[in-house]
């Protein structure tokens, strides 16, 4: 017959009662194969495939395999988890050199996953003496569990050599009908957001699931909230024509091509725009193979360019000042012989240059070899003025660090411009993924965005992510395209910072306070707790 007791008795009811640690709820058999099929998952819920549905499936998945678990298994089954994710994720890294890359980045990422998803497993321990079906349980833990799980994307998002924010819950809500909250309390919000509704649904289950109703109370409030929340409002300020070329010229990094050809394959995809009004005219990262501030047969040719178009035009090349190189973006108008420019903040590790060349070349110094330039960071603010119109900056994988996005925000951006080169990456999902970032941050921001790519994938965004305009991949491509303006920031352009930090720091502050708790606030306890509905 079966035992009339709860799943969980509501005594002892002090959080730190002595009682057994509680057991996986899946044994090793399940939760390893369990977790590779999670993480997988979460790569299905992002481009090019974009099932946003599978991102909470995904995360609850990862949390059951993690309650009960001990420190070492934890980094084994996250790492399993982490593993799988960003091996399939980020396929198109061999592209670029190889499997070796790949491999290595895929399998550091994997590694700091499953070290995070220790505090996660610490976090279900030392919350587990409270009662099962009460607010801490069920209100705290999950809001601790997302704030931990929030806490690991920002730290791999900064750490090593300026971190790797490419993978996070928010972005895989691009296409689904959540990523509005975005606009209040940026990705890293909508990120624990996600990640603390799929911990209340968790929750739920183990209180007793369908038989629990009134346990659905948190989950469901998250769902309502990312639900029904609007996008920030930003006031309408006006329109703004912009010329866009697609050039598809030979940028890649071994593709055969003498000085000039890249210039010239943007010049003579622009021609189909000439003539045609526009108040700029924008090319993509890598647009120019010579530096135009040092070659005077380049800055002839742009000179030329632009009293055709008519308009100032947006270039990219590598530029040297002094010893230092930079990934530059300059405003080139005839006659100005000051340029408005801006350097890319963060350049890319082992792509754009090496840090501690010394130790890596001893590990692959034919790999190493081939990155001859040495990128310095820019420090010039992240936007250009056009006439009166503030235009906002980020040159490729810079559109995936919050600062430099929410910078132009606050120095008066009105619309964006994203500047890529996808040639290394030909035939992958880097681009779609990119993409995605692109259209988050028109979101964000509350802006209109042309992301413009050398091959593509090119697209003009309207400030609520839609799609104006777009040239697919491997093609020639030039269009004028107006774009609206906006003015006034989103909560997320002001205080992104501040949530992001905030949600990081009270995470691993409750962490350390229930960790306290649970060492030194323990007292004995008659009889075990029960886990499960007792049977006979």
């Amino acid at each position: 017959m079966r035992s009339t007791a709860p799943l969980l008795t509501e005594t002892p009811t002090h959080p730190s009662a002595a009682r057994p640690r509680v057991r996986p709820l899946l044994s090793w058999w399940v939760a390893l194969p369990l977790s590779a099929v999670a993480g997988f998952v979460l790569d299905l819920a992002t481009p090019g495939v974009g099932w946003w549905p599978l991102t909470f499936v995904s995360v609850a998945l990862a949390l059951t395999t993690l309650i009960g678990r001990s420190v070492g298994g934890t980094l084994l089954v996250g790492g399993v988890y982490g593993a799988v994710f960003y091996a399939t994720h980020l396929m198109w890294v061999a592209a670029y050199l190889g499997p070796v890359p790949w491999i290595a980045l895929a399998g550091l990422e994997a590694v700091l996953f499953g070290a995070g998803a220790i505090m996660i497993t610490l976090a279900y321990r030392w919350t587990d003496g409270y009662p099962a079906r009460g607010a801490v349980q069920l209100f705290v833990v999950p809001a601790l569990v997302g704030g931990l799980w929030t806490a690991r994307e920002v730290g791999m998002g900064a750490w090593p050599y300026s971190g790797f924010p490419w993978a996070r819950l928010g972005m895989t809500q691009v296409g689904g009908p959540f990523p509005e909250v975005a606009s209040w309390t940026g990705v890293t919000g909508l990120s624990f957001l996600i990640a603390a509704g799929c911990a209340a649904v968790v929750q739920w289950a183990r209180a007793g699931g369908i038989r629990r109703p009134v346990a659905a109370i948190p989950a469901l409030a998250i769902g309502v909230l990312l639900l029904l929340v609007p996008a920030f409002p930003t006031n309408d300020a006006g329109s703004f024509r912009v010329g866009w070329v697609q050039g598809n010229g030979p940028t890649g990094y071994f593709d055969e091509s003498a000085s000039g050809d890249v210039l010239a394959a943007q010049t003579a995809a622009t021609a189909p725009i000439l003539g045609q009004p526009m108040d700029l005219l924008v090319w993509p990262e890598g647009s120019v193979d010579t530096d135009p501030l040092n070659n005077v047969r380049t800055a002839a040719a742009l000179d030329n360019l632009a009293g055709k178009a008519g308009a100032p035009i947006l270039v990219n090349a590598a530029t040297t000042r002094g010893d230092s190189i930079f990934n530059t973006t300059l405003l080139w108008a005839t006659g100005d012989a000051r340029k408005q420019l801006h350097d890319k903040v963060n350049p890319v590790p082992f792509g754009e240059y090496v840090p501690d060349r010394w130790f890596y070349n001893l590990l692959a110094p034919d790999l190493i070899g081939l990155i001859q330039r040495e990128y310095t960071p820019g420090t010039n603010p992240p936007a250009v003025t056009v006439n009166s119109t503030r235009v906002g900056l980020a040159i490729c994988f810079d559109v995936i660090y919050d600062r430099v996005v929410w910078d132009g925000a606050r120095q008066g951006a009105q619309i964006y411009v994203f500047q890529t080169n996808n040639a290394d990456f030909r035939g992958t999902d880097e681009n779609l993924q990119q993409l995605a970032f692109a259209r988050m941050r028109a979101i964000e921001t509350g802006r209109a965005v042309l992301n413009v790519s050398t091959v593509g994938t090119s697209q003009a965004l309207a400030p609520d992510g839609t799609t104006i305009a777009s040239a697919g991949p491997d093609t020639a491509a030039a269009a004028v395209t107006t774009l609206p303006l906006r003015t006034g920031l989103t909560p997320a352009s002001i205080l992104g910072p501040t949530i992001s930090a905030g949600l990081t720091l009270s995470a691993l502050a409750a962490l350390v306070t229930c960790g306290i708790r649970y060492r030194f606030g323990r007292r004995p306890s008659p009889t075990p707790r029960p886990d499960t509905d007792a049977t006979t």
